[in-house]
């Protein structure tokens, strides 16, 4: 062990020494100037979002439970919008938990639910906005990166250690559908997670680069790179960006049934929020590109913290949580099947969604 940690430090050094080189080279009597203008914080630039008071979630509000909007930044200097949920008369430090997903919703839908059904079992819960989307800021809107998006359920949980209100060595996160894959490379970066659910996971990366069911070969991905690209382009060239749509509507005689439960979510007054992603106008049409060539469970195999992986048996998205529980290690890992539960099941429907196990698993891991 002391040997490695000898060796870390030249390292490091000699990457300062080679920032340090390029820096003179390029102003060679002003860079310590320069670089403390460079790298000084603007504690300033917070963005003033604008947040709606009024209950505006597509599931009831739980009067056992005190709700209010907050907002905290992320370390690339955006401002997210959050509902916080808190057991009333709560005493004392809580556990916490932060609530993301699914991916193209907003956390008036499926999040917030989860949310504040943890907050009626005793945790401090916040559900948000990811970047650029609800009523999160970040310019352009509508956009979706694996680096920040990832950031996002760090920053929740920088802003969860913060609080008076919460135990910081008590902190898990949540992640549901594409945010199931992003909430396990959250585990895998930040040690303060000390325990992880993701429900009905998409490993946005993989859907991504190899299509459903891994239908897609090398040349179908060079035919959606060059697609894409020749779109920035055209954004580019327009000054605005193409929008990828949400889910389809009216639905086509041939749409296979997971794109049917999509509708019957997203697309009705089940499910439909007006800033919903999924339910309008979708993501910018190019945010793909970054998750194409980023592997988000590249080190899930590093999670020492807990997982419970959730997922219907009859979800079409199931393999994608089974293939990710098999790279996890450890004794604290499990998978855990919904019998006769779709993919969209675990949104909303209370009799499908294991809240007790969910509960039990957060109990137990975050003591």
């Amino acid at each position: 062990m002391k040997n490695r940690s000898k060796n870390r430090r030249p390292v490091a050094l000699l990457a300062g020494l080679c920032l340090t080189a390029n820096l003179f080279a390029a102003n060679p009597r002003g860079a310590q100037a320069g670089t403390e203008n460079a790298c000084k914080n603007d504690t300033t630039m917070n963005e003033k979002l604008s947040l709606t008071e009024a209950w505006d979630k597509v599931f009831p509000q739980n009067d056992r439970v005190d709700h209010r909007k907050v907002t905290f930044r992320n370390r690339f200097g955006i401002t997210l919008a959050a509902d916080l949920y808190k057991p009333k008369d709560a005493p004392g430090k809580l556990p916490a938990v932060a609530v993301g997903g699914p991916f193209g919703a907003v956390k008036e839908q499926a999040s917030g639910l989860y949310a504040q059904t943890l907050a009626e079992r005793g945790f401090l819960t916040v559900a948000f906005d990811p970047s650029f989307t609800g009523e999160s800021g970040g310019q352009p809107r509508c956009v979706a990166s694996p680096d920040l998006n990832t950031e996002d359920f760090c920053a929740a949980v920088d802003y969860l250690s913060t609080r008076e209100d919460v135990d910081p060595e008590r902190i898990g996160i949540l992640g549901i559908c594409g945010w199931g894959g992003l909430a396990l490379n959250a585990a895998a970066i930040d040690t303060r997670i000390k325990a992880t659910v993701t429900a009905t996971m998409y490993d946005m990366h993989r859907v991504s680069a190899n299509g459903y069911f891994d239908a897609m070969d090398a040349d179908a991905r060079y035919e959606l790179r060059r697609e894409l690209n020749a779109q920035r382009t055209a954004d580019a060239k327009s000054g605005t960006y193409a929008r990828a749509g949400g889910v389809v509507d009216p639905l086509p005689d041939d749409a296979p049934q997971f794109v049917r439960d999509y509708h019957a979510y997203y697309k009705t007054p089940r499910g439909y929020h007006p800033r919903s992603l999924n339910s309008n106008e979708g993501w910018n049409a190019t945010s793909v590109l970054s998750f194409i060539n980023t592997p988000l469970l590249a080190y899930s195999d590093e999670i020492r913290s807990a997982v419970l992986i959730i997922h219907g048996e009859k979800a079409h998205s199931r393999y994608f949580s089974e293939d990710a529980y098999k790279k996890l290690r450890g004794d604290n890992k499990e998978l855990l099947i919904v019998p006769g539960a779709s993919h969209v099941d675990l949104y909303d429907n209370r009799e499908a969604i294991p809240f007790d196990r969910i509960e039990q698993f957060f109990d137990s891991y975050l003591k």
